[in-house]
Parts: C-alpha cells; structure tokens; sequence
C-alpha cells in the first residue's frame, strides 16, 4: 500500500496521552484542550497498528457522538485507511480492524453491550456517565493472546456532571499529576497479583495551538465557577455546586490562607473535639473527626468514609457493630489522651420503627457488649444548616475561613 500522510501534528499533552504505558488514563481538565481529538486518534494509531483488533469509543447519547466525536474522525481518518459506515456508526479500517461509536446513556443501556469484545476502549466526557458504567463496560474489555494486545482504557472530560466525583476521585485526587500509580490487585481465581497503572493528564485550551484567542476571550466570561471549570481545568470548582466558594489550593496548604484544605497540624488537647456520622450499608457511610480552635474555626482533622476501593459510591455493607467497633479504633489517641468528643447523627438512625435502632445497636450494652458509641440527634434543618456552612466557608478579610480539612 502506498503511503498516506496523516495530518496530525500532537501537543506535548496529546504525545503523552498516546505514549503513556498506563492502563486507564484520564485526559481531563479545561476545555479547548483537544481532548477528543487525542481519543480518536488513539484509537487509529493503535487498530491501525494492531490487525483485526476492535476500539470502542463510548458517549452519553449518538447526538454528542455525531457533534463530535464521529465529526472528527470524519475529518482525521485518511478516506484510504477508513471507510465509515454511517448505520452502523463504525469505521472498518484496511487492515481489518473497527473503530466502533457507541451510546450509553443509562445504566440500563450497559447490558446492551453484554456481548461486546474490545480490545481499546474510550470515554469522552467521562463526567457524565456513572461508575456503575464505567466499571460494567471494562469487563467487556479482552484480548485473544494471538493478537498481541494489551487492553487498554482511555477517556477525556471536563469537570463537572453527576460522574464528577468519583472521577476525580479515581484519577485527579489518587497522587500527583501527570505520575504513573501503581495499585497491585490480587485474583482469586488465578492466585496470582497484578499491578494496574493509572494516570491524569490535565489539559489546558492554553496549551492547544489550534485554539484562537478568542475562544479563551469567551471563557473568561463565564460565571466564575464555570469559569475555573473550563478554562483552568479546577475539579475544585464547577458550575452546580452547592458550595462553590470551596477552594483546594496547594499553594496555601501551609499558610492555611485562601484555601479550605490545609497541611495537618498538632491539635490542642485543650480543643473542644466533635464528630458527625451519616450511616450507610450498601451507599457509603461517613465519619468526620472535628476540632474547634478558640477563634472558633472548625477543622476536619480525621474521616473515614465507608466505600469500596475505587467505587465512591459504592458502601462496605458493615454492620452498624462494625462500625461502632471501626470509630473507636480510629479513636484510640483521644482516648488515651482522655479527650471527650461530643457525637451528633444523622436523626434517621434513632428509628425504632422496625425494632432496634441503628443508634441502639450501636450503642454500649447492645447483645451484651462493654463498648459502643453514642449519639446526640441532629437537627434536620436544612437551609438554616447549609446557610451555616456558607457562613464558614467565607473568606475573612486575611483569607481565613471557619472551616477547615486536613489533606490527609
């Protein structure tokens, strides 16, 4: 075959993307920072490489897919490499391979794709699917040993949307950026580990020579929240929070200035100390250790949040026992420092309706234990509580806010 120039000239962020020995990768942050053009050109180089080998690129709804995604395929893929097949929304390549379009806009729709064996797999806008998804989706990710290939997952987004947690959970907060992690998993099946790599590549509209000037003119228009979201890339702060006024900067985690997230420091025993509990069993529960300095800021020093690894919204199904068990665990330096923490729940766990309460059974003397944990009941009151955080968050005239959390 004769050879065929691809007019494709990659940004350093875009070369990394490609290259990169992870598994799964997040190309996320800002807007304008040809992401989606880095997804479908991943997923030429590497059908186009490998023979016979299928890449599946994934968006909430066909519509999204059509405005941009297949668009640009349309006007990257060479006509003599790719032939596209606009009812099947798929392109079949020379060499054999498919590069296939694919929706799924509710968790419903992931059992469409039961049957589906990919070897390349990519999330555009990976924010606005679930995890339930996600994860769903990566079991229909393998190779035959005849062709060579190791599966890989790539995906892009912005911040933002109903996935934006547990995305920046899994990519943006799991080490530093651009590093490759490393996680070690063990199966039971083969008894044997295996080291999974993951990586997050911010990206900038900055960074991207095709971007014009007056596009970054238009985003620095937007509503502030919008405004960090899209043009610097801040997982921080996105359009549709309910406490915009967060702010995580790094730059001020030791001065504890600007910034709601601090460097952990040595608390006085003398500070009075609280502690929150929302309960949960198959949703996450939550468990927040506070202390209140003599000016009256609130610091969240300790939490220990009740979900499986790399699933946030997914919970460890513990008894109510196990959790008590768990807090005073994690309580053992105050107790020894003879620290008294004033606890407060969530009400629904004082409800006797269907026999003992989850407060019941955690409390000392329940089927005869020594210890447990007990709870004042918290008020329900919603705006008169939300109004209160607001109030904490908001920067003083020297940026010190009344509410603080350790970066542990």
């Amino acid at each position: 075959m004769a050879s065929v120039v691809i007019n494709y000239q990659p940004t350093p962020k875009q070369a990394l993307f490609h290259a990169s020995k992870a598994k799964e990768i997040l190309c996320g942050g800002a807007a304008g920072g040809g992401k989606t053009k880095a997804l479908v050109m991943d997923a030429l180089f590497r059908t186009m490489k490998w023979p016979d080998t299928v890449a599946v690129i994934f968006r909430r709804t066909y519509r999204e897919l059509e405005d941009t995604d297949i668009k640009e395929a349309m006007a990257s893929y060479p006509k003599e490499l790719a032939t596209y097949n606009a009812g099947r929304h798929e392109f079949k390549l020379v060499n054999g391979s498919k590069i296939l379009f694919r929706h799924c806009e509710n968790e419903s729709d992931r059992f469409d794709y039961s049957g589906l064996e990919a070897q390349f797999m990519y999330f555009d806008e990976l924010t606005t699917f679930t995890q339930v998804i996600y994860d769903f989706l990566k079991t229909r990710l393998r190779a035959k040993k005849s062709l060579g290939v190791v599966p890989i997952v790539r995906s892009a987004s912005n911040p933002g949307n109903i996935g934006h947690g547990w995305v920046k959970k899994m990519f943006v907060d799991a080490g530093p950026y651009m590093e490759i992690r490393e996680q070690t998993i063990w199966s039971e099946a083969l008894h044997k580990s295996k080291t999974i790599r993951t990586q997050y590549i911010p990206s900038l509209a900055t960074e991207n020579p095709h971007i014009t000037d007056d596009y970054i003119f238009e985003l620095e228009q937007k509503p502030e929240a919008l405004r960090a979201a899209l043009l610097t890339g801040s997982w921080s702060s996105f359009e549709g929070m309910v406490f915009s006024e967060w702010a995580d900067r790094p730059e001020h985690y030791k001065d504890r200035k600007w910034t709601h997230v601090i460097e952990p420091f040595d608390i006085p025993v003398s500070w009075p100390r609280y502690f929150g509990f929302d309960h949960g069993y198959s949703k996450p529960f939550s468990c927040g250790w506070y202390a209140m300095s003599p000016d009256g800021c609130l610091y969240r020093y300790k939490e220990w949040y009740g979900c499986k690894a790399r699933q946030a919204n997914v919970g460890i199904e513990l008894t109510p026992v196990q959790i008590a068990d768990g807090i005073l665990e994690r309580e053992q330096k105050e107790i020894e420092e003879n620290i008294t923490i004033l606890r407060t729940a969530d009400p629904a766990i004082f409800d006797k309706s269907r026999g003992d309460s989850v407060a019941d059974q955690m409390a000392p003397g329940f089927m005869g234990r020594r210890q447990g944990v007990l709870f004042n009941k918290g008020d329900h009151a919603r705006m008169a509580g939300k109004m209160q955080i607001h109030e904490r968050l908001r920067f003083d005239e020297e940026g010190r806010p009344k509410l603080q959390a350790f970066n542990t």
